[in-house]
């Protein structure tokens, strides 16, 4: 094993990161939550990452994407992650797709080559499909809730989406998936009371960041990012066995 994983061999074992090195992860959608999974995973030994986004680097994303930087701006996402993982372990394998993955672009993905699959986008009828593809392959999935409007990283449990509790996503998600026959879904999901937003983006400004919505949620430094290392970790020990 290489000597740049050795503190989480002794964590996780021998054969817990050759388990990690064998494996290929999706993760769908490389923002707040989804770039600091990737990140995690990468300086984790995982053998090979999908990274699945359509969206480029934004000046709004700085505040909470670790693959934001002014020098990435206007650049895909997927092209910054891959080059960024690349960096801290050359060994592994990268696959990016530079595609918003919707019910319509669905049938791009096999998902039985998967041995995770990571939920990191936003709309709720891409988040169903995902599910419903990963059942249907018979992979895991790891689903993340609402971080939107949230300031308490403490918050956050991770459970079945049947024991969750607070967060709207969540009921809607579990709600839907009943309609499916999907009984259990693992998620990461906030206790905090949704935040009551201070200030809105002005009409000028919403439509400079392309954001046709009435009012766009908040967000910081330190909640997305808690959510996207919390995924890790999950798919790191079950991958890993622990």
């Amino acid at each position: 094993m290489q000597e740049q994983f050795s503190r989480t061999e002794i964590l996780l074992g021998r054969e817990g990161m050759e388990r990690l090195q064998g494996a290929r992860v999706a993760v769908f959608g490389i923002g707040g939550v989804g770039g600091h999974t990737v990140e995690a995973l990468a300086r984790s030994g995982v053998g090979t990452l999908d990274l699945i986004d359509n969206d480029t680097v934004a000046l709004t994303n700085l505040n909470r994407q670790i693959i934001a930087t002014h020098k990435t701006i206007g650049q895909y996402k997927v092209d910054v992650a891959r080059e960024r993982v690349l960096e801290i372990n050359p060994q592994m394998t990268v696959n990016t797709y530079r595609c918003f993955y919707l019910p319509e672009t669905a049938e791009q993905f096999d998902f039985t080559q998967y041995d995770y699959v990571v939920d990191a986008i936003d709309t709720v009828a891409g988040k169903l499909q995902l599910v419903e593809q990963a059942v249907a392959a018979g992979v895991p999935i790891i689903s993340s809730m609402g971080a939107g409007n949230k300031l308490d990283p403490t918050a956050f449990r991770v459970a079945d989406i049947n024991k969750t509790n607070v967060c709207p996503l969540a009921k809607v998600m579990r709600r839907e998936l009943k309609k499916r026959g999907i009984q259990k879904l693992k998620v990461v999901y906030s206790e905090e009371q949704p935040i009551a937003p201070k200030s809105d983006l002005g009409e000028k400004e919403r439509e400079e960041s392309g954001i046709k919505k009435r009012q766009i949620p908040g967000s910081n430094a330190f909640v997305p990012s808690v959510v996207g290392l919390i995924i890790a970790g999950e798919v790191i020990k079950d991958i890993a066995g622990i």
